[in-house]
């Protein structure tokens, strides 16, 4: 465990982000205290937005995590507001946001600042750095310290903060799930642990350095502690983040788990990874009494029968079962197709026929409200 968690539990001091940032109605600019960088002191840009309370009124939180070349973002902050969520976005590579033309509007380059700790992604590069001075240790660090200065606030209910994250924020809330036990709820959005196949292609960096990392910090190595409820939501082909590793964190998770997986989902901010409304339900079932996911209670084959039993508090209407017929090592180009299957008169079962030559398969079961929870996949070699 590098992170001393007392310590990251304690609220940091905070700081007006004066001349920086965005201008967003119910968002404030703020940087507020890290941890030290080669001795230094560090601070972390960050976005805090609060929801329109009633006196005494306190609100659940959400800490929101960005992923690769992005930054602290205020329409996510402010996104959660107006559901009635206090937020936070923070930055976790020493940079701040900026105002840039749309194609540049998630992917920068950010400006960093006078009190950046390191530069990211990865940190593949600092692997001859102290522990305490490379980025995934700071990233993790910003992440639980933004959590420990939304729930001091009056307006938090400490008790309801949960957390989200996309793609290497994805990564990093697998970790910070695993190793800080406050969290409500974790909702990694594409991306996981298990990351040595992608990491060993990573030529520019020693096979040792490589190495290292994997050890240190995969998140595979934190997830066995999360305890928490856990909503782990990716595509069929992402491009950084197969299933198969999907699959290998969330078994390793012991908390409970609800899964969402789309054919062909877009890897990115802005719609595709923030606004899922599966995130929205789930976090609102944890933190204001609204209705759970589905949840697959168990699934298996019999014969060429693919079945998944289920409970729904919000009654399911549709059921599908989604396949590919290839056994392409590379899960990014295999091609997935959806039949129907039948929701049995019991209502709590889904049933398909396994089409001839599918290698790969799931079943989605759709609810009322448009919203997808999944089967595991299973493969042939399964």
């Amino acid at each position: 465990m590098p992170w001393d968690i007392a310590a990251l539990s304690r609220r940091p001091e905070t700081y007006a982000a004066e001349g920086v940032g965005a201008n967003v109605d119910g968002v404030e600019a703020i940087f507020y205290d890290g941890v030290p960088y080669r001795g230094k002191p560090t601070r972390v840009f960050a976005y805090l937005a609060l929801p329109k309370l009633a006196p005494g009124e306190r609100a659940p939180g959400i800490v929101l995590v960005h992923g690769g070349a992005g930054t602290a973002f205020p329409d996510w902050a402010k996104l959660w507001a107006d559901r009635g969520y206090a937020a936070i976005a923070m930055d976790t590579c020493g940079c701040v946001h900026a105002d840039l033309p749309p194609d540049k509007a998630y992917v920068g380059p950010w400006p960093r600042h006078e009190h950046a700790g390191p530069p990211g992604w990865g940190g593949f590069d600092q692997m001859e750095e102290p522990l305490e001075d490379q980025w995934m240790y700071h990233a993790v660090a910003d992440v639980l310290l933004g959590r420990s200065l939304l729930a001091s606030l009056p307006q938090v209910d400490p008790g309801r903060v949960g957390l989200t994250g996309v793609s290497w924020g994805g990564i990093l809330a697998c970790t910070a799930a695993g190793v800080d036990s406050r969290f409500a709820f974790a909702v990694p959005v594409y991306g996981c642990g298990f990351l040595d196949a992608w990491i060993r292609k990573k030529e520019n960096f020693s096979p040792d350095h490589r190495h290292r990392w994997c050890e240190l910090w995969d998140p595979k190595h934190y997830l066995p502690g999360a305890k928490l409820p856990m909503l782990w939501l990716n595509g069929t082909n992402d491009l950084a983040f197969p299933l198969t590793w999907t699959q290998a964190s969330y078994r390793l998770a012991p908390g409970e788990r609800t899964l969402s997986i789309r054919i062909g989902l877009v890897h990115g901010h802005g719609g595709p990874g923030e606004k899922p409304e599966e995130i929205r339900a789930f976090a609102d079932w944890r933190c204001r009494g609204g209705p759970p996911l589905t949840e697959v209670l168990a699934q298996g084959l019999d014969g060429r029968r693919a079945w998944a039993t289920f409970a729904a508090d919000v009654p399911v209407v549709r059921a599908e079962l989604n396949y590919a017929a290839d056994a392409n090592p590379n899960w990014l180009e295999r091609e997935w197709q959806t039949a129907p299957a039948t929701i049995e008169p019991s209502g709590d079962l889904a049933t398909a026929e396994l089409p001839d030559g599918a290698t790969a398969w799931f079943i989605n079961l759709t609810d009322k409200r448009g919203l997808v929870a999944s089967s595991q996949h299973v493969t042939r070699e399964d």
